[in-house]
């Protein structure tokens, strides 16, 4: 943890990676997922508390090398694999939908994060962060697209597809944001945030659950749900 943050953003992150797991659970029902992703999420915990990820000289940055990678690679699998797909195809898109205003406690938090002098402009909607656009209007897109007896799949694609390209942004702007020998932007104010527990599990946990979830609804858009 970082010693001169409120507790208040402990607690909103900490609760935030909480409800992510449970709320993508809810869209599986699996309880071998979550014994996964619970597990995972502690390793992640012990790895940042330790201070590896606090090396800002390592290459490639450690949270990318532990806890970003990893993910990636799983997801990877997943869509390669009979299983793996079984599985995906079974996710509940409506729910999974519903799970994209997530987005909003993390965009507060980051935006507290940035007065905190924690991480960079560009990782808020002060910046060119624009993700609070997804969480904002993800019930809303939930509702309309599942409110008749058809699912409204062009509404749904259309907005995976902007969604996820807002996603990406900000991920790329984390990256060259953070203390790294990748830094190239906000050499004044980087995103040291990330670097700590709980701040952490956004983009080991809650990041690629949200990633996955765009990728589990074009599967199931293309397939027809």
């Amino acid at each position: 943890m970082i010693d001169a943050e409120p507790t208040y953003l402990n607690v909103l992150f900490g609760l935030t990676a909480i409800v992510s797991v449970l709320w993508f659970y809810a869209s599986t029902r699996s309880v071998t997922f979550l014994i996964l992703i619970i597990s995972w999420t502690i390793l992640q915990a012990l790895l940042s508390v330790s201070g590896i990820y606090a090396d800002a000289g390592a290459v490639p940055p450690r949270i990318m090398l532990f806890g970003g990678f990893p993910p990636l690679l799983t997801i990877l699998v997943m869509f390669l694999t009979v299983k793996g797909r079984a599985f995906i195809d079974n996710i509940n898109l409506k729910t999974l939908t519903y799970f994209h205003a997530i987005r909003i406690p993390v965009e507060i938090g980051l935006a507290l994060l940035f007065h905190q002098g924690l991480v960079s402009v560009y990782m808020t909607f002060e910046g060119t962060n624009f993700d609070m656009f997804s969480g904002l209007t993800a019930p809303l897109v939930a509702y309309v697209a599942y409110r008749s007896g058809t699912v409204n799949k062009k509404l749904l694609l259309g907005w995976n597809v902007v969604c996820l390209l807002l996603l990406l942004n900000v991920v790329i702007t984390s990256v060259f944001a953070m203390p790294s020998p990748f830094q190239t932007i906000s050499m004044d104010q980087p995103n040291i945030a990330i670097m700590y527990f709980p701040f952490s599990l956004l983009p080991t946990v809650i990041v690629p659950l949200v990633l996955f979830a765009h990728l589990v609804a074009f599967r199931q858009l293309k397939n027809g749900e």
